[in-house]
């Protein structure tokens, strides 16, 4: 007997290049999202992902490369692809002078959402984002956490099979990106929805299905969070020292570890880092201030195939932005 036809992916990626004059923000990147899985890219501010996400909504055309969103090409086929997406910017793009209900209204309008539909469905999303009590509050009174529940609503509104969330939770206070992601694991059980999100927090990476690594628009490392992190295998130290030049040199030459200056420590990983500790202390040959163990993180993973964590990237990242305006113009 056949197997059954595999189901065409969310989205499909080839080669994907975006470049700004001499800029190439993003370099040739490739990756398939099946149907029903929530994707994220996990990098540092102007790694590429927003350039990306941005390619695949149409809102940007590729340098170079393809791209296919719901079964439709992302340049030949912009409304196509347009009718069956939903997106969530970085920034609100809502108008604080109409309540939600009415934000959503237009909305609808937008999207030809059916108008015997629209009433039943703005209720629908305004009780998924606990916001309908609030439906006919102007929205310039919502607190930020509102806003951006109501931007999901929004984007959840026509029914789309692929909704992009690029840094959903960015300026927002720790425990309102939780709530938001307690909304947006709700509407993955609730909606049969692909969702692609970026984002540069640990945590909310931990949300996906899988993710992709990206740094300096190329993709490093695609996978499961577990298995990113089972593949380490080790732990991670990190030591404080009165001279860490000296350490990183000892741990090189006496112990055969790759170390490096990690958030003003010296960093390292090795095996069952609990019993390699005493041993440090007895062998390294330069005073140890202080010294923490930790199990493999993300952000472990991402220093694994770049060599820096990812706080270290964007500061890196800052700095060319701060001495090129071309960069800071396209910043993302």
């Amino acid at each position: 007997m056949d197997a059954s036809p595999r189901a065409e992916p969310a989205i499909s990626v080839r080669d994907l290049v975006r470049r700004f004059g001499d800029v190439e923000a993003v370099r040739g990147v490739s990756f398939e999202v099946p149907q029903g899985e929530t994707f994220g890219f996990l990098g540092p501010n102007g790694a590429g992902k927003s350039t990306t996400i941005s390619m695949l909504c149409t809102l940007l055309q590729p340098t170079s490369g393809a791209a296919r969103v719901a079964g439709y090409d992302v340049v030949t086929e912009r409304a196509e692809v347009r009718k069956r997406i939903g997106l969530v910017f970085q920034d609100t793009t809502l108008d604080d002078y109409l309540t939600a209900q009415e934000n959503l209204r237009f909305h609808a309008e937008l999207y030809g959402v059916p108008r015997h539909q629209t009433a039943e469905r703005i209720a629908d999303v305004l009780h998924m984002v606990g916001l309908f009590e609030r439906r006919d509050g102007l929205v310039r009174t919502f607190s930020g956490g509102m806003k951006r529940r109501l931007e999901i609503a929004r984007g959840l509104l026509h029914s789309p099979r692929v909704l992009f969330l690029d840094e959903p939770t960015v300026g927002l206070d720790p425990q309102t990106r939780s709530h938001i992601w307690g909304y947006i694991d709700e509407l993955r059980q609730r909606e049969a929805i692909t969702m692609f999100l970026t984002t540069h927090y640990m945590d909310e990476a931990e949300h996906c299905d899988r993710i992709a690594i990206i740094d300096e628009g190329r993709i490093v490392v695609e996978d499961t969070p577990e298995r990113l992190k089972q593949g380490i295998g080790l732990d991670r130290v990190q030591i404080s020292t009165d001279d860490d030049a000296a350490a990183i040199d000892a741990l090189s030459n006496r112990f055969a570890l790759s170390a490096t200056m990690s958030e003003g420590a010296v960093a390292f990983y090795v095996a069952q880092g609990e019993a390699f500790v005493p041993r440090l202390f007895a062998e390294l040959g330069v005073a140890i201030k202080s010294v923490s163990i930790a199990r493999p993180t993300l952000d472990d993973v991402f220093m694994n195939y770049t060599g820096r964590t990812i706080r270290d990237a964007e500061a890196s990242s800052s700095e060319r932005m701060a001495t090129n305006p071309w960069l800071r113009a396209r910043r993302r």
